[in-house]
């Protein structure tokens, strides 16, 4: 079968691990139709624009996306960010941002002690709504009585629908689902998720459950990992939290990410959890793991399941290997031996299963 793929490389290492992410793709399934698209902040100092106008329009007709990372100096990062990124999760309805946690192979927590039976976290961010909100503004500027006003927005739709993804997931785990609050300081927004999360949570009753503040729920990421599966929270605390699963973990350069829409409506867009790391651009020492695995999640999502498990299976064996690793693993190799040592692997993973390849 073949798909159409659109792919934004970005900008700094989003484009060095991309490069390799599509190696691996097309090393498990030939029947991939690769467009790349140059929207980053390189555009935007040209033309005054992270992409244009009509850039949803043009993505549209794609079967998903994957995206390299955005962000450059010179470029303030909330103009990279609302330019290009947020604007793709909602012309899209990819109101789930999905981000697995797990301790791969060859890898060190930086928990002392931690395995990967620990370390196996699925964390639910609502990517759409929340505290990400374009409600609110600068009021009375350059005086003394400068104020600025920043709303969140928390719809009993996009609250329902969320949650209800999250139980979904956690029903096909270990069957234990953690939420992530703060209703003891915020005294509207936070009681309200808690009550709607209770009350999905009766349609669910083999699911276990509990809500955690999230400055706790950061601490039990830390102290006790082996206590939680699946993790279910606001754009905001979402977003936080699953940096830190992901730093203790092993690092960001391991760590993928899929924003979905689960209706299928619209292309889906899969991308690296990791920054731009302009420092390190160009010069072949990135990791590409992250960048790879979130092609792996977007094969899935495309319900080539042999083809995603080859993929993940090859960066399994690979790091366990223990003998191609960039330098943020402890390794020399470069950027490229990386991608090349998995998109072989994959390969004749796919030949021996006799998956189309």
């Amino acid at each position: 079968m073949s798909y159409r793929i659109a792919t934004i490389p970005g900008d700094g290492i989003g484009v060095d691990v991309t490069v390799e992410a599509v190696a691996v793709l097309d090393a498990v399934l030939p029947g991939l139709e690769w467009t790349e698209f140059d929207w980053s902040c390189e555009n935007y100092l040209r033309t005054g624009a992270m992409m244009p106008p009509d850039g949803p329009a043009r993505l549209a007709g794609f079967d998903a996306i994957l995206l390299g990372a955005v962000g450059f100096p010179g470029v303030p990062d909330h103009i990279s960010l609302w330019g290009l990124l947020i604007p793709l999760r909602r012309a899209f309805g990819q109101y789930v941002n999905l981000r697995p946690v797990q301790l791969l192979p060859g890898t060190e927590s930086a928990l002392r002690g931690r395995t990967a039976e620990d370390l196996d976290i699925l964390i639910v961010r609502e990517n759409s709504e929340g505290e990400y909100s374009e409600i609110g503004g600068t009021h009375n500027p350059g005086r003394p009585d400068e104020f600025v006003l920043q709303e969140s927005v928390f719809t009993r739709v996009g609250c329902e629908r969320i949650i209800r993804y999250a139980f979904d997931r956690a029903a096909e785990r270990a069957g234990k689902l953690c939420s992530a609050t703060k209703s003891n300081g915020l005294i509207h927004s936070m009681p309200y998720w808690d009550r709607i999360f209770d009350e999905v949570a009766l349609e669910y009753p083999g699911v276990e459950t509990r809500h955690m503040h999230v400055d706790a729920l950061a601490a039990e990421i830390v102290l006790h990992p082996d206590r939680l599966d699946v993790i279910v929270g606001s754009n905001l605390f979402g977003d936080i939290l699953s940096d830190l699963a992901a730093a203790v973990t092993g690092g960001l350069g391991l760590a993928p990410s899929g924003n979905i829409d689960p209706t299928r409506s619209a292309p889906s867009m899969f991308e690296a959890v990791h920054g731009s790391a302009p420092d390190i651009a160009g010069q072949g020492i990135a990791n590409p793991v992250a960048q790879i695995l979130a092609g792996a999640m977007l094969l899935r999502h495309l319900g080539e399941e042999g083809a995603a498990g080859a993929v993940e299976q090859a960066v399994d064996e690979v790091l366990g290997a223990g003998e191609v690793l960039t330098p943020d693993l402890g390794g020399t190799a470069t950027t490229a031996e990386l991608g090349a040592a998995v998109a072989d692997r994959a390969r004749r993973l796919v030949s021996a299963k006799s998956l189309p390849a």
